[in-house]
Order: C-alpha cells, then structure tokens, then sequence
C-alpha cells in the first residue's frame, strides 16, 4: 500500500532530540535547508505518489505498506546531488542523522539499494520530467528564474561501453552466449546437445588482432584480415550451437525439474536468441568494414547490451567522437535549467533553437528578451523566426558570414555580453558531469539515460535555488 509519509515519530527520534543538544541544527549547509523546504511541496509528493500508485494494481489500498512517497522522491534527489551509487546512498543514510532528517526517514528502516533501484525505475522519464516542470514553476515562485533570458548548448551523455571496435564486439557476443548456455546447462543437466565452449579461441583471436594493428603496412593489413576471418567463423559455431540449444529448450528436450526453473531456462534462451541476433548483425557490419572495406556502414551496432548508442562527433580534439546520446540543457537565469531533452536520433543543432524559444514561452508565458547561443545553432530562418516570436535580441553568431554590416553586428556591446553570458551554459554543462554524473550514464537503456539525465538536472536546479535563497 502507497503512502504519502512516515505520520508517526519513533522513539529513536525523540531520544535523538533529548540526549543530542544541537540536533535542530545537525550542521546543514545554508542552501540544504533551503532544498529540504522545497521538497516539502505537495504537488511534488503528489507526482511521486500517483507514479508509485500505478506500479500495480492494488498499489493504492492493498498490501504492505511500502516506502512513503516522500521518501522516495528525497531518496533519488540525495543520490543525484551527491552522485552516488545505490549501495552508498543506502550506507550512507544508515549511519548519518543529517541524511536520516533530510529523507524523512528518521527511525525508520532504510530501504536497501535493490528497493531503491525498483522505485527509481518505477519512476519514469516521464514522471521525471514533470518533477523538473515542478521544480522549475517553484523557481518561477521564489522568482529566481524570470524567463527574461534563455541560453542553450547541446553535450553527449556517454553510454557505460568500452570502445567498440568489432572485434570486441564479436567476443563481447560470443562471452555472453557462452555464460548464458552455462547457466541453462546447469539447470537442465547433461541431456540434449552438448554445447562447445569456444571462448579460448575466441580470446586467442582477439590477442592476435591486438597485435596485428600495430604498425602499418599492407602485410600486417593482409594479416588482419585472415585474423578476423577465424575470428569470424567461431563466432558463426558458436551462435549455430546456440539456437540449437534454443530449439531444444524449445522442444522440451531440454528441462528443467520443476516449473520454477522452466521459467529461468525460457528466460535465458529468450536472451540466447536475442544476443544471437545482435551478434549476426555484428558479423555483417565486420565483414562489410573490415573485409570489404566498407568503413562507413550504415546503422552501426556500438555494443550489445546498450543498443541504442550512437556515435556522435562534436569537434572535440581530444576525444574526436563519442558514443552515446545528444542531450539539450536549456537554461533561463540563475543557472536554472528550464527544459532538457534526450535525442532518440541525433538532429541538427540549427533545428533545436525555435523549438526551445516555443518550450521557453510555453514555461514562462513569455517569449525572452535575449537568446543566446553558439554558431551551431545559427541561421537567417532561426534568426527571423526569432525574432517574428517577440525576442528582443537574438546573440547566435554567423561565423561564415563576409558580410561587413553582420560583423558590425556582432560587434556590438549587446551581442557580445550575450555571447559572454552564452558561456556560462557550457560551464553549466561542466558541472553537471562533474558533479552529477552526466559524463556516462549508468543507468541500462534509452529510459535510463532518461532518468539519469533528468534527476541529475532536478538535482543541480534545487541546489541552485538552495544557494539563491540562501543568499538571500
């Protein structure tokens, strides 16, 4: 059964508040108390409440009672501002009456890391996205985001892979099919076909095409080739043992004792048959790249358990591209980020800007006297549409232009700050990767870097507003 919060004070806390002299005080920082008054807000509860209610369907007056929304919402934000793991946040909130008070857990039990996964999973980019919108009407409130103004920029949150290179991906499918038939094998027991185990020649291949790469020269290039051809056709017996496996699971060949464990045998050959797909896709694009020399494949496979990756270039020196999503940060003042979004395939940046100004008009009701953005954003369609919606000044630079009046343009004092001010977005982004987390994410799949995104945002918007009024 959901409930909103703890009603009942334990006896824990009222011997903490008797014996501990300065336990109103418990040494918040200035902009956490202002956070933890906040998060006192019933609307936010209340999304948090109507999600968990719909986890099942007697969620809302049968069963246990389960982890108070409250709890849940003030768990998931101290694990964002913190940029912990599930484990840390549970350990750390165990042992320290500061987090205890600021959870609202108190006396009470902490839920455990694997509870805390299943209530943040429950709690989907959608949900999460309305507790931004939330968040961002109370920084209207307290009036620390006016609208008056608005930057963007876009950044890659990295998918949590190694460097895909095909040969890695190759062993990455073999490794998983091979462990996977282990587990069905041992349920199961010795009847049916017995599957080989050829990961040994696998990882001898995968050695050979480390050593063959260095270096130049047509030979070592031949040689490589001939490497990737065995490596190619281990991979071909051991997806052919595979669904031969998957067939007998399927047939009844292969059993297990009781019903309990069918259901886990299913399971894995459903799993079984899934990564034998990715891994034929894989052979495909090997063959195309590296024997026929195909190196711009269409719809490459960047890795097998994050399948949804890409490989995104955005001009960076050091690190030329980058696999994982295009995120937009769009911001007002104050440092708060009004609306982001998670690009399922990555656009143009010259088609986010009149997108944004709607979104910006949409949360403020007003379209902002200054927009303020980099070159990649820039076009005289942008640039008109801009201003045809009531922008005042529009500092998005042209850095193609030869025109001697459009340079006049940009030089002047108004452009220039806005483009002073535009900087600030890319520090923006700087800091949610560092101290949120934002530079990989380390929840699985496309709703995960979803929620990774949208608490981390959440996270650095309140402790944002927390610094304003504490200030003032």
């Amino acid at each position: 059964m959901i409930v909103f919060r703890y009603q009942q004070r334990t006896v824990y806390e009222a011997l903490s508040r008797g014996v501990i002299p300065d336990a109103e005080e418990l040494l918040w920082p200035g902009w956490m108390r202002k956070v933890d008054t906040l998060l006192e807000d019933e609307e936010l509860i209340e999304i948090v409440h109507q999600a968990l209610g719909r986890r099942h369907g007697g969620s809302q007056t049968k069963g246990r009672r389960s982890t108070p929304s409250e709890v849940v919402l003030r768990l998931l934000v101290l694990k964002h501002l913190k940029n912990w793991s599930y484990q840390t946040t549970e350990q750390e909130v165990r042992a320290n009456l500061v987090y205890r008070e600021f959870t609202r857990i108190g006396g009470e039990k902490v839920p455990d890391a694997k509870t805390m996964v299943r209530l943040g999973q429950t709690l989907g980019p959608k949900v999460i996205g309305r507790i931004n919108k939330r968040v961002v009407k109370l920084a209207r409130r307290e009036k620390i985001a006016l609208g008056r103004k608005m930057r963007l920029d876009t950044t890659v949150v990295e998918s949590n892979i190694h460097y895909p290179s095909d040969s890695s991906l190759l062993g990455d499918g073999v490794r998983v099919i091979t462990r996977t038939i282990r587990k069905i094998e041992k349920e199961v027991g010795a009847v049916g076909t017995k599957f080989r185990n050829r990961m040994r020649s696998v990882n001898h291949r995968l050695m050979e095409i480390g050593r063959a790469v260095r270096g130049g020269g047509e030979e070592r290039v031949e040689r490589r080739r001939r490497i990737y051809c065995k490596l190619m056709a281990t991979t071909r017996q051991a997806i052919h043992g595979a669904e031969v496996i998957v067939q007998e699971v399927a047939t009844g060949i292969k059993k297990a004792a009781d019903w309990k464990r069918q259901l886990r045998v299913e399971a894995w050959a459903r799993q079984v048959q899934q990564v034998c797909v990715l891994t034929r896709q894989v052979l495909k694009q090997t063959k195309a790249r590296v024997i026929q020399g195909d190196t711009h494949y269409p719809d490459k496979l960047l890795s097998i358990f994050e399948v949804e990756t890409e490989a995104i270039r955005k001009g960076k020196l050091a690190k030329p591209t980058e696999f994982g999503k295009l995120v937009k940060i769009q911001e007002a003042e104050n440092q708060i980020i009004t609306d982001f979004e998670v690009y399922p395939h990555r656009p143009a940046d010259q088609t986010l800007l009149i997108p944004a100004i709607e979104k910006h008009q949409e949360i403020f009701g007003r379209a902002p006297d200054l927009v303020a953005g980099d070159a990649g954003f820039y076009s005289l369609e942008n640039e008109t549409k801009a201003t045809e919606a009531g922008v005042k000044k529009v500092a998005v630079p042209n850095k193609q232009t030869r025109s001697p009046a459009r340079r006049a343009h940009q030089r002047q004092r108004w452009f220039r700050e806005g483009q002073r001010w535009r900087v600030g977005c890319e520090g923006r982004i700087s800091v949610l990767k560092r101290r949120h987390g934002l530079f990989r994410s380390r929840y699985k799949g496309a709703q995960g870097v979803e929620r990774w995104v949208g608490l981390g945002v959440i996270a650095d918007n309140l402790i944002n507003m927390g610094r304003v009024l504490a200030v003032r």
